[in-house]
Formats: C-alpha cells, sequence, structure tokens
C-alpha cells in the first residue's frame, strides 16, 4: 500500500502554482512540501482555479494528494500524485496559500474565498486578509523610518518633479515581480520619457519612485521572517554585468549572510507588527539601511539559505506552523 493510501494525523494543503512548473533545486514551497511529508503530514495540492465556493456552502476545491519522491535525480519527476477530489478547506488542518504574483484580481478574488474559508474554520497562512490589506510595495509606506524617500502616484509631473529633487531615482510598477519593469533613471533624464509611457501609460497607472541607493552594489537583501522572527541569514541578491536589478530571476547572485545590525533592527520592529496581523511568513527586501519591500504572497529563499549555511529553513518554518495547529 502506497503512502497516498494511508491515513495521515494532519492534512496540509498548498494553493500554488502548477507543480510541473516547480524548480525544485530552488523552489521554496518544494521544501515545505517535503518538510511536511517527512513529519507524516499528508500534503496536498490544489491551483487558485480549483478554489470554489456554492452558495450556503463551504468553501472547497478540487485537490490532489501528493507525494514526494525524497530522492530525485536532475530532470525526474519529483512527485506522484493520487486521484483529483473536492474536498473542503475546512478538513484540512493548514491551508498554505502559495500562489506567486502578480496580484491581480484573480488572486483579490482568490484572498476572497480564502477568507471566507477561514471564517468557515480553515486555518490559511498567511491570513488572506492580511495578503490582500498589504499591497507588497506599498506596504512600505506605512513604516517610512525604515525607507529611502519614495513617491506613488500615477500624475507624471509629479514624478518628473521626484527626479528633478533626487536626480538618481528608481521606477517600478506596482504589479511587479522579480524585478520586472524596474528602470534606473540617473541624472541626465535619460529616456525619462519613454519609461514613463511604458510604466505610467499616461497616467492610467500607478508607479512607484524610490531614490536610487547605491547599496544595491552589495546586494537587495531578502530577510526571512516566521511567525514574527527573523531568520538568522539573509540572501544578498547581487547585480550582475552591469545591472541594477539584483533579482535572482534577472541574473543576480544569492548570497547567503548573517543580518546585519539594521537589518535585524528592521526585522525586530516589523516582525511582531506582522505576526500580528496574521502574516506568518513574511520577506523583507533590504538594501543597505532601507527597507523597499514587503514580501507576503510567496517568499522564497530557503533553499539558498540552507545550502550555503546550513540553516534548515523549511524546517524552522514548519516547526513554526505546526504550533499554531496544536
Amino acid at each position: 500500500m502506497s503512502k497516498l493510501e494511508h491515513g495521515f494525523m494532519k492534512n496540509i494543503l498548498f494553493v500554488a502554482d502548477p507543480l510541473d512548473s516547480f524548480k525544485i533545486y530552488k523552489d521554496s514551497t518544494y521544501v515545505m512540501m517535503r518538510e511536511w511529508q517527512m513529519r507524516g503530514a499528508r500534503v496536498w495540492s490544489c491551483e487558485a482555479k480549483d478554489v470554489f465556493c456554492q452558495s450556503a456552502g463551504k468553501v472547497s476545491a478540487l485537490m490532489q494528494p501528493v507525494e514526494l519522491k525524497l530522492e530525485v535525480s536532475t530532470g525526474a519527476h519529483w512527485y506522484q500524485s493520487g486521484a483529483r477530489e473536492v474536498r473542503s478547506l475546512q478538513e484540512m488542518q493548514a491551508v498554505v496559500l502559495r500562489v506567486d504574483p502578480p496580484f491581480n484580481s484573480e488572486y483579490f478574488y482568490l484572498t476572497h474565498l480564502l477568507q471566507l474559508a477561514a471564517s468557515q474554520g480553515a486555518k490559511v497562512f498567511n491570513d488572506p486578509k492580511a495578503v490582500r490589506d498589504h499591497p507588497e510595495k506599498l506596504s512600505i509606506l506605512e513604516f517610512p523610518e525604515f525607507t529611502a524617500p519614495t513617491l506613488v502616484s500615477r500624475d507624471p509631473e509629479k514624478i518628473r518633479e521626484f527626479h528633478a529633487h533626487h536626480k538618481d531615482i528608481i521606477l517600478k510598477p506596482l504589479d511587479g515581480m522579480g524585478g520586472m519593469g524596474i528602470f534606473r533613471v540617473k541624472e541626465d533624464a535619460l529616456n525619462l520619457g519613454a519609461i514613463l509611457e511604458s510604466l505610467n501609460k499616461f497616467s492610467e497607472q500607478t508607479v512607484m519612485a524610490q531614490k536610487f541607493i547605491p547599496a544595491i552594489e552589495k546586494g537587495d537583501k531578502r530577510v526571512l521572517l516566521i511567525d514574527g522572527q527573523a531568520v538568522p541569514y539573509a540572501l544578498a541578491r547581487i547585480p550582475q554585468a552591469g545591472e541594477v536589478r539584483g533579482n535572482l530571476a534577472a541574473g543576480g547572485l544569492g548570497v547567503a549572510q548573517e543580518l546585519t545590525k539594521r537589518e535585524q533592527e528592521i526585522a525586530n520592529y516589523l516582525g511582531p507588527i506582522l505576526a500580528k496581523r496574521g502574516l506568518f511568513l513574511v520577506g523583507l527586501d533590504i538594501i543597505g539601511e532601507h527597507l523597499t519591500e514587503i514580501n507576503v504572497t510567496s517568499p522564497t529563499c530557503f533553499q539558498e539559505i540552507k545550502q550555503q549555511k546550513g540553516f534548515d529553513v523549511a524546517k524552522a518554518f514548519v516547526d513554526a506552523l505546526d504550533k499554531q495547529l496544536k
């Protein structure tokens, strides 16, 4: 009899992107699943499109049990799945939201369904209302004591004024991820008009502008918070080959490093606040002395930290989450 046919103490559902899209050599959701399975839990998965609710019913999903192959060679298929079945989210001991941005209207609707599921008794991590209330780029505006000068506006003239004052700025869309759509505009304002046309679309889309932080050359640090506590190592994503973006998806080099005094200060301040709001897993992005983003949808970098420093982030995550389920 396979493990998929046995009963398990805990049923853990991951609402995630398609399993076949996972790059398991670096995927954080993969090692979360793996850690739960090694503890004897039954792992389930579904995609955002599989979550539904009918009137007067429980929020449910068409989900599949997943058994991970713990020894996987390069290129081998890493899981086997059981038959898909409809089960209510309330039946799961935990529902882990791991859908990648962009945070579009469909993501917005998903958080509402998951919030309804939580009201019916499901335990959802991160809290879906908190995810909806904390846009990953806008959330930093609540903590100006930790940020570089920042402007959020649809008005292209305000953006031009911001550039004229600060001379060297970064422009980025509010719904991007992985470094997509990020531009640096230096004092000569070269291509500022064209960049605004692309990002701002003649006042139709809101743009974030930030004063350029030279410390980016030492890396855009990802500091992970688990239930309000900082992981002791950050992943510095260092730009390569003349890039201004440190994102791994944009070719940045990931180097795990101990937290600096400033990073620990920011983490110690924000950790309890965000945890109290239901944000169990958070990824703070910090460049030099400044907080630049608060990631709440699907923070990553678990595997890079484990591989380079030996600190098992997935184990720490599951340890902390397991305490929430007792």
